[in-house]
């Protein structure tokens, strides 16, 4: 008999949740999509809200990497003003409240949205402002910062690096590349983090969800990735006799031991074909050998989830209950890239509080 899901939907939506990966341009609001179309004179597949979403998660769930990022080609067109961008930003941090996230790092590539004249400080400025105004509409319940992204495909990694370290105050906590892993490895931006390295700055590497082993080898061993964003196919380096006895090799040992966070994406990752089904994704295996995992919804429209969605797939999938979302969830607070006493204080006072009291019921 399969496992059915022992949270409830209200309490899933009202238990503080953590997320770590998930990207700005691919969280939009159909309605709002539409509405800043209009205005710019952008053409869509569909000018209906909901006929629109239907679009996205279609055409996102074609098994391919490269066909699922072509569906950002909307969502980033509707992004070229400041107005657009803090609005989208401003209502990403009220979705994310309302779905119970006390803490989110959300991600973002500045140099996508420069072409109809912003300049790159321009686009931080409104997502921070953005930011701001959801916060504050959310009346403390959320905090929310940058992760600037680099795109693979281009050069800018070294100019978006140091964008990052001049907002490093204002907001932004993090870096990021991202993009087809695939014939554009994390080496090639070797310059980029070895000054963030040396300006004591953190960032995160998209690294096996398009590719395998090298690409996460690379990312930790030659660049030093603070976190794999998905490290889905860390699993390659894991074998399970048929007692069920796991034998880690040097990779995944090295992962494990150095409790490097991995950015776990489900629903995303079984779009684009990282993962067959939720049943046989890797995050069981990966949290009972005890990585340190996390939950993350990567792109809320493409995958038509949430933070609380996703929890509910796993509970229904594995029989996760209260315990296993607090550790998922601790596991991404300790994960975070803002400083230790507010990690703590979050952990401490939020997240552990509210899972004590749903287990002692």
């Amino acid at each position: 008999m399969e496992p059915q899901s022992s949270l409830p939907d209200d309490l899933l939506r009202a238990a503080p949740k953590v997320l770590l990966h998930d990207h700005l341009d691919g969280g939009l609001r159909p309605a709002t999509i539409v509405e800043l179309a209009a205005e710019i004179g952008h053409p869509l597949p569909e000018t209906d809200a909901d006929a629109l979403a239907t679009w996205f998660a279609e055409a996102a769930d074609s098994g391919s990497l490269e066909r699922y990022l072509e569906t950002f080609a909307h969502t980033v067109g509707v992004m070229q003003t400041a107005s657009a961008v803090t609005r989208v930003a401003r209502e990403c941090v009220e979705d994310l409240a309302a779905d119970g996230v006390v803490y989110a790092e959300i991600r973002y590539a500045p140099e996508l949205h420069v072409e109809s004249g912003l300049e790159l400080e321009d686009v931080v400025a409104a997502v921070q402002q953005g930011f701001e105004e959801g916060m504050a509409a959310a009346g403390g319940r959320i905090v929310v910062r940058h992760l600037l992204t680099a795109m693979r495909q281009a050069a800018n990694a070294r100019e978006i690096a140091d964008l990052a370290i001049a907002w490093r105050d204002r907001g932004v906590v993090g870096f990021d590349i991202a993009g087809p892993e695939a014939g554009y490895p994390p080496t090639r931006f070797l310059d980029a983090f070895e000054y963030l390295q040396r300006e004591n700055f953190h960032f995160t590497i998209h690294a096996g969800e398009g590719f395998g082993l090298p690409s996460i080898w690379e990312a930790v061993q030659w660049c030093g990735a603070d976190r794999l964003g998905h490290g889905v196919r860390i699993v390659d380096d894991i074998k399970v006799d048929e007692a069920g006895v796991a034998q880690l090799g040097r990779l995944a040992s090295y992962v494990r031991d150095k409790r490097i966070p991995l950015e776990m994406c489900p629903s995303s990752n079984i779009q684009t074909g990282a993962a067959p089904s939720i049943s046989e994704h890797p995050i069981k295996l990966l949290a009972s050998l005890r990585f340190r995992v996390t939950v993350n919804t990567d792109n809320r429209l493409m995958s038509r989830t949430s933070l609380s969605k996703e929890f509910a797939l796993l509970s229904e999938a594995f029989g996760y209950g209260w315990a296993e979302m607090e550790w998922l969830t601790v596991n991404a607070m300790k994960s975070a890239f803002i400083p230790y006493d507010e990690r703590f204080r979050l952990i401490t006072q939020t997240i552990k509080p509210w899972y004590a009291e749903r287990m002692s019921g």
